[in-house]
């Protein structure tokens, strides 16, 4: 997501100075997420939906569906769409109007850490090959934004759409009746949550906060599950060496483990 600094010059020197002795600005270590909240049924119209918090960090994630035609290049598998909405009550850098970059660059990984991951079995949503079948959209929005959007959208996408159930089709009418739910969307074994890692003077961190973002020189999304590498984005201009880039995975391997584990916690408590 396209960085807009609105940190003051002195605060960014003191997390660099922070930095330099493996210090972070609010006292975790480097590789140390805030504490993870998940709520569940935060709307009663979708057919899935959780909020996410990371620390003050905010996000609406919820999953709708309905019968569509397939796409043309994929007659014999459902159809997804994620889109993001960054809420200016979540922070003064959104605006309401048409989408801006980030806006559609966090909906971009977020869709294709999902798509790439094979985490939804498309060929089951198939109703009829060619002529219908589930379309399955996921809607994202921000409530609060102090750092770190990508990370929390993507795990509120993953536990939704674990907790969604497809409404009912009747297939002689041809109507979705969606206040009544069926069946659990099809899912495989894989988990896939997207983790970024900024780089900041020659250190990488993990679940920055605003202030930590603003003063990043760079970013990397690996979307991953269970050491299994699905996506890669890299933002803003400066490069990263290749063994920064190794040791951001080693990063991300470890920490999709610890937030799988909470993950899996919410979901057997459900």
């Amino acid at each position: 997501m396209k960085n807009i600094n609105t940190t003051p010059d002195v605060t960014i020197k003191k997390i660099n100075e922070y930095l330099k002795i493996n210090k972070r600005f609010d006292g975790r270590k480097t590789d140390e997420f805030r504490d993870l909240i998940i709520e569940k049924d935060v709307s009663n119209k979708a057919e899935g939906s959780v909020r996410v918090k990371l620390g003050k960090t905010e996000v609406i994630v919820g999953i709708k569906a309905d019968v569509a035609e397939p796409y043309p290049d994929s007659p014999d598998k459902g159809n997804l769409m994620v889109t993001a909405e960054l809420l200016p009550l979540s922070s003064s850098r959104f605006e309401l109007g048409p989408p801006k970059f980030d806006t559609i660059e966090l909906g971009r990984i977020i869709d294709r850490g999902i798509r790439e991951s094979g985490v939804i079995d498309f060929k089951k949503l198939v109703i009829k090959e060619g002529e219908k079948v589930w379309a399955i959209f996921i809607d994202i929005y921000s409530i609060n934004d102090d750092g770190n959007l990508l990370d929390a959208a993507g795990i509120g996408a993953l536990v939704a759409l674990k907790l969604a159930k497809l409404p009912k089709y009747n297939e002689k009418e041809e109507k979705v009746l969606h206040d009544q739910h069926d069946k659990e969307i099809p899912l495989t074994d894989v988990n896939p949550i997207p983790i970024t890692i900024h780089k900041i003077g020659n250190k990488l961190i993990v679940d920055p906060v605003k202030e930590e973002e603003d003063a990043s020189e760079t970013r990397l999304t690996i979307g991953i599950s269970d050491g299994i590498i699905s996506s890669m984005q890299k933002g803003n201009i400066f490069p990263l060496k290749d063994e920064e880039i190794f040791e951001a995975i080693d990063i991300a391997d470890k920490t999709w483990k610890e937030l799988f584990k909470k993950i899996e916690k919410f979901l057997k408590s459900k």
